[in-house]
């Protein structure tokens, strides 16, 4: 890949994606790779990005909406350029649990049907009811972190070698 940088975008609520991205960007670094890591609120445009990792959890059965708006506005950059995404489902480990945050979020990336993921990926999330504004009823639940390091590792650490893949194939 050449020396631009990757782009590592992510929508988060309570903060729990954001340090999901960082773990990735700290492992594309080790690689090699220049890495700007920037929620999505903040990104302008493309140019100038390699590729692109997206990230966003999954509430209520749904991608979050600016996860959503992100592909809409950008649709004819993300086209351009190698694309990876993840998404922070379940505040379960449990098969059924990912299995169904998986089908939903397969449901919303449905409307992008121009959208070829080099890589995807569903971990579980966390749940914190001490963040600011968690309704009452959810701050009577204790804390949960689901999120499986060594697995997102892993998958971080496969995404050096699918990004440069797809980039060579996309300048063949």
């Amino acid at each position: 890949m050449d020396t631009k940088p990757v782009l590592i975008t992510y929508a988060t609520r309570f903060g729990s994606t954001q340090e999901v991205a960082e773990k990735i960007a700290a492992s594309l670094g080790e690689a090699g790779f220049v890495v700007d890591v920037k929620p999505i609120q903040e990104v302008q445009g493309l140019d100038g990005y390699a590729a692109v990792i997206l990230g966003a959890a999954l509430y209520n059965a749904h991608w979050h909406p600016d996860a959503h708006q992100f592909l809409t506005q950008h649709k004819t950059d993300l086209m351009q350029r190698p694309v990876a995404i993840f998404s922070l489902g379940p505040i379960s480990a449990g098969s059924a649990a990912m299995k169904n945050s998986r089908r939903q979020l397969d449901e919303d990336l449905e409307k992008y049907p121009w959208l070829k993921p080099v890589a995807m990926e569903m971990f579980a999330g966390k749940y914190d009811p001490t963040k600011p504004g968690m309704g009452f009823f959810y701050r009577l639940l204790p804390t949960r972190d689901y999120r499986n390091w060594t697995t997102i590792a892993a998958w971080a650490s496969a995404l050096p070698a699918l990004l440069t893949h797809a980039e060579i194939l996309r300048h063949a």
